[in-house]
């Protein structure tokens, strides 16, 4: 555990705070390589706080002097689809802030930082930013902007036009923090700042957001906090396990009571061979779904022991209101 606050319960607790924009606009100046200034902090329907999401997700909506939107989420559990939630972020941005009636030209550029501490998809970098480029089929020439649009606009690529990603993986990061960019993703993955960093930003980070400037009622919400991460993020991983497990033993068992069985009807050799086959994957997929059923409501189980209501359990587990009553 690091000497300074996690940044989750930070921008949950502290960063609101205007006093503390200084933190905020340290990370995005170093994340986008441009001077950030916060204007003020917005609110839309897709920072309200859930029951869940104060274990698992927080995130924070601001204006820059610009006139931009940027969306900054923290994610500390898996969620599969979470690159489609990151595009109906932003979308639903791109319709809540423009009035009926308004032409296109003041549709608002968005940024979207994800912060996130599981594995989202398979890669080898800590950091990737995504935009949206028109590339010619034939010529592989990307459409450029006509002048009078880059002087009506204020910019000077289509890309700029459209939202733009960016997704750090501060949980694959694991070396010496050596650009400012890094010495930020290693206070988001320890809680520590590395000695002698200087980003902009982490200096207020050193000044306000340490745990020993907490009151004894701050430190005891924040570590029921830490303590709620932990049991929720073992809970579906245990599940998971043992899920994949049980699975797996009741897939290989029937697998090889019909590879038998088409084995006889076949041939000795011949079924043998392709009814172990047939079977064991067959058996497999059926064991693996009973088996992730199980575990499922096992979690849901967990769930309204923890005192999580029944809605929330039933978006999590993708099980019915009705299903989770009866356990």
């Amino acid at each position: 555990m690091g000497n300074y606050i996690r940044f989750d319960w930070a921008m949950k607790r502290l960063l609101r705070d205007k006093a503390n924009f200084q933190v905020l606009e340290g990370l995005l100046t170093t994340l986008l390589n441009e001077k950030i200034t916060i204007k003020n902090l917005l609110e839309s329907e897709s920072n309200q706080e859930e029951e869940y999401d104060k274990y698992n997700r927080v995130d924070m909506l601001a204006e820059n002097s610009k006139g931009n939107l940027i969306l900054i989420e923290v994610q500390n559990n898996n969620e599969y689809a979470y690159f489609q939630r990151m595009l109906f972020g932003t979308s639903k941005l791109v319709t809540e802030y423009i009035n009926r009636g308004e032409g296109y030209d003041k549709v608002r550029k968005i940024y979207s930082i994800n912060i996130v501490y599981f594995t989202l998809g398979h890669g080898k970098d800590i950091v990737y930013h995504g935009k949206t480029e028109f590339r010619g089929i034939h010529t592989n020439d990307i459409l450029e902007l006509s002048p009078f649009q880059k002087q009506t606009f204020k910019v000077d690529e289509v890309s700029q036009l459209y939202p733009e990603y960016y997704i750090l993986k501060v949980n694959d990061f694991n070396k010496v923090a050596k650009t400012p960019l890094e010495e930020w993703i290693y206070y988001l993955n320890t809680g520590e700042i590395p000695e002698g960093a200087n980003a902009p930003g982490l200096e207020v980070v050193r000044e306000k957001l340490k745990i020993d400037n907490m009151t004894k009622v701050e430190k005891e919400a924040y570590y029921r906090h830490l303590d709620n991460i932990v049991i929720l993020r073992d809970n579906i991983n245990t599940e998971r396990a043992e899920g994949r497990a049980e699975g797996r033993a009741e897939g290989r068992a029937e697998g090889l009571e019909v590879g038998r069985a088409e084995g006889r009807a076949e041939g000795l050799e011949v079924g043998r061979a392709e009814g172990k086959a047939e079977g064991r994957a067959e058996g497999l997929e059926v064991g693996r779904a009973e088996g992730e059923k199980l575990k499922q409501t096992e979690i849901a189980r967990n769930m309204k022991n923890m005192g999580m209501d029944i809605g929330t359990i039933a978006a999590i587990t993708g099980m019915s209101e009705e299903e989770i009553s009866k356990i």
